[in-house]
C-alpha cells in the first residue's frame, strides 16, 4: 500500500481515519454493551486515563479516545482558565478540562472532522457540560483571536500535522502571555532518520510524522516558547516514545500577529477580530465569511 505523499493526501487520509473511528463509536453506542474502544492497548487509547476519570464520562467519549497519553493530568489546569484542545476528537480531554476549570472557565475543542465534532457535541450534551465549545478547523489555522487562551493541550495529534511549524506558531499566537503548552505526543529518538521512523509505522498511526526530541524542542523555541521540557513516558515502537511536552509563552511576549498582515487570513477574513478585518471573498460580508468558515469569533 502506497503512503500518501502530499499535504492534501495526508490530511485527507487522517480525516478519513478519524471519521471512521467516530462512526464506529456512534454505531456501537446502540449495542447492548455500549461502544467498544477504537484503540484498546497499553500504548494508545482510553486505558491511559485513570479509571476514576473514565467513569465520570459518557461511554462514547471514552471509546473514541485515540491518544497516546493523558494531557489533562499534566496540564495543571486551574479554576477559571480557558483551555484549548487541538484535535479534540470525541471530546474526552475537553470534558475533563471543563470539569477542572469549573464554571468560571471554558474548554474549547478544535477538530477538522465533522463526524468527530458531531460525536463530541453529543458527548458534551450527555455530560451536561455547559462551559465547552467545539470549533471546526485545522490546528495549523486556529479559529480563535490572539492572546485568548491560558492553556493549550493535545493528545497525540501534532505528529499528524504536515506543517508543525504552523501549529507551533498558531499555538503561540492564541496563548496569552504566560500561557502554557502541555501536550502528549509521539516523539522519536534523535538518532532515527525520517525513513527509519516511517519503517516503524504509518503516518495515521502517529509514527511516521513524529518529530525527534531535538526537532520538537527547536520547533517550539523557534515559535517563541521557553522552558521547553520533553519527558518520555512509554515506548510505542522501537526508538519511538509517547512523551509529555511542556512549554510556556513568556509573560513579556508581544503578539506580533495580533494585527495580522493583509495576507494572513483566518475564518475567511483578513485581520480577524480587529477593526481592519475584511472578507477574503470581495463578494461576501465579514459576517457571511465568518459564518461560512464556522468561525468562533462571529462578532
Amino acid at each position: 500500500m502506497n503512503e500518501p505523499n502530499t499535504t492534501t493526501d495526508l490530511r485527507e487520509t487522517v480525516r478519513r481515519r478519524y471519521a471512521a473511528a467516530a462512526v464506529k463509536v456512534t454505531e456501537g453506542s446502540s449495542a447492548c454493551c455500549g461502544p467498544a474502544p477504537v484503540e484498546d492497548d497499553d500504548n494508545f487509547g482510553s486505558t491511559l486515563y485513570a479509571a476514576a476519570d473514565r467513569a465520570t464520562l459518557p461511554a462514547e467519549a471514552v471509546a473514541a479516545s485515540l491518544g497516546c497519553g493523558n494531557p489533562t493530568a499534566v496540564a495543571d489546569l486551574r479554576a477559571g482558565e480557558v483551555v484549548l484542545d487541538l484535535g479534540s476528537g470525541g471530546g474526552i480531554d475537553v470534558l475533563l478540562s471543563a470539569r477542572r476549570v469549573g464554571p468560571t472557565g471554558k474548554a474549547y475543542g478544535l477538530d477538522m472532522t465533522d463526524e468527530m465534532l458531531a460525536l463530541a457535541l453529543a458527548n458534551a450534551a450527555k455530560a451536561g457540560a455547559t462551559n465547552v465549545e467545539f470549533l471546526k478547523g485545522t490546528i495549523e489555522a486556529i479559529p480563535l483571536p490572539a492572546s485568548t487562551v491560558d492553556v493549550v493541550i493535545s493528545n497525540c495529534v501534532i505528529n499528524l500535522s504536515t506543517d508543525k511549524a504552523a501549529v507551533f506558531a498558531e499555538t503561540y499566537r492564541v496563548l496569552k502571555p504566560g500561557g502554557r503548552f502541555g501536550v502528549s505526543d509521539v516523539v522519536a529518538d534523535d538518532t532515527l532518520t525520517t525513513d527509519e521512523r516511517a519503517e516503524r509505522g504509518d503516518y495515521v498511526g502517529c509514527i511516521a510524522g513524529a518529530l525527534s526530541f531535538a526537532e520538537y524542542r527547536a520547533g517550539l523555541e523557534a515559535a517563541g516558547f521557553t522552558n521547553v521540557e520533553i519527558t518520555p513516558t512509554h515506548a510505542v515502537a522501537d526508538g519511538m516514545h509517547s512523551a509529555i511536552v511542556r512549554a510556556a509563552k513568556p509573560t513579556t511576549a508581544t503578539d506580533t500577529l495580533t494585527t495580522p498582515a493583509a495576507d494572513d487570513a483566518c475564518c475567511g477574513v483578513t485581520a480577524c477580530c480587529t477593526p481592519a478585518e475584511q472578507a477574503t471573498d470581495p463578494s461576501a460580508t465579514v459576517s457571511e465569511a465568518k459564518s461560512a468558515a464556522g468561525c468562533a469569533c462571529q462578532s
